[in-house]
């Protein structure tokens, strides 16, 4: 929502104790997100069938609609009798300052969500993605890939600060992938005590997103890979390029494409996000994205990796 004023100009110092306020705003714009969704849309606009995994509200019904009509499997989705669907409400000014509130509803239930009947039904399982969702449900699925066998890739993304040093050790530890941007690669290190070698050493691949200058992929043994980000990128709204990162990533990886060619399409479907008002709202064409590939990363790049859009 937007509300045509600003926000301090209706606060009164002296009773900031007594706060009682109610904004009339100009426009409401809804939105569909939530990070393992995001994930979720990018995989299936390019062709896969990710599984999503997680608890919904009985609200759930035109989004469960979107999502199956773009090639996402919502079988994994378990609906709560108790709780709406998660959401975050926001309101800006026109100076850009925010005040947001967000509704953990449903994804509380996430932690009573059991993989072993899910993989029995509808895998094998390549990777399972675990992002942020509750604590305690981020434990939980850990502990359960471990005890299963499961390849599973940790994103801890915005629900690191909540971990202490030894729960970031159990988030961690055994990852085929990881991933974190700068700040949370930082976060990550302080916390556990690790070197980045140390990091290295308990994850299969280390990926740490860059933003505008791109992402750094690293292995223990290895160079690091560097690849660089879209320099002709234009920020339409920045929400939900992280996901769409990891949608490409992830997407090569299945094909069975390099640690570059995965990170250089992570970035071309990052910039389809940033370039676009809404983190699913983005349309993916395969022949403008191998227009992208080949203009940034070259000719080879692009045949490659535009073998497997159509």
């Amino acid at each position: 929502m937007t509300f045509p004023g600003r926000f301090h100009e209706q606060l009164v110092a002296s009773k900031l104790d007594k706060v009682a306020l109610s904004f009339l705003v100009d426009d409401l714009e809804i939105r569909r997100g939530g990070t393992a969704a995001n994930v979720a849309f990018g995989l299936g606009c390019l062709g896969l069938h990710p599984l999503l995994v997680g608890s919904v509200g009985p609200d759930f019904a035109e989004y469960r609609g979107w999502l199956d009509r773009h090639g996402v499997d919502t079988a994994g989705v378990r609906e709560s009798g108790r709780y709406h669907t998660a959401r975050f409400v926001a309101t800006t000014d026109q100076a850009g300052d925010q005040i947001g509130s967000f509704y953990s509803g449903a994804m509380a239930e996430d932690v009573s969500i059991e993989l072993a009947p899910l993989a029995a039904a509808h895998g094998p399982f390549d990777l399972v993605m675990i992002g942020p969702t509750s604590p305690e449900a981020v434990l939980g699925f850990t502990a359960q890939c471990r005890a299963l066998g499961l390849a599973f890739a940790a994103d801890p993304a915005w629900q690191l600060a909540r971990f202490d040093g030894q729960q970031v050790h159990e988030l961690v530890e055994g990852a085929a992938y990881l991933f974190t941007n700068e700040y949370e690669a930082a976060l990550l290190e302080q916390k556990t005590g690790w070197t980045p070698a140390d990091v290295l050493a308990n994850v299969g691949v280390r990926v740490t997103t860059l933003g505008a200058d791109g992402v750094r992929v690293e292995r223990t043994g290895e160079e690091p890979i560097h690849v660089p980000g879209i320099p002709d990128a234009t920020m339409a709204e920045p929400t939900g390029a992280g996901d769409a990162f990891r949608s490409g990533f992830l997407a090569a990886i299945s094909w069975g494409l390099s640690l570059e060619r995965a990170a250089q399409l992570g970035n071309v479907l990052a910039v389809h996000a940033l370039e676009t008002v809404g983190t699913q709202e983005y349309v993916l064409k395969p022949s403008a994205v191998a227009d992208r590939l080949a203009g940034v990363y070259g000719e080879a790049a692009a045949a490659q990796i535009a073998q497997f859009l159509a």
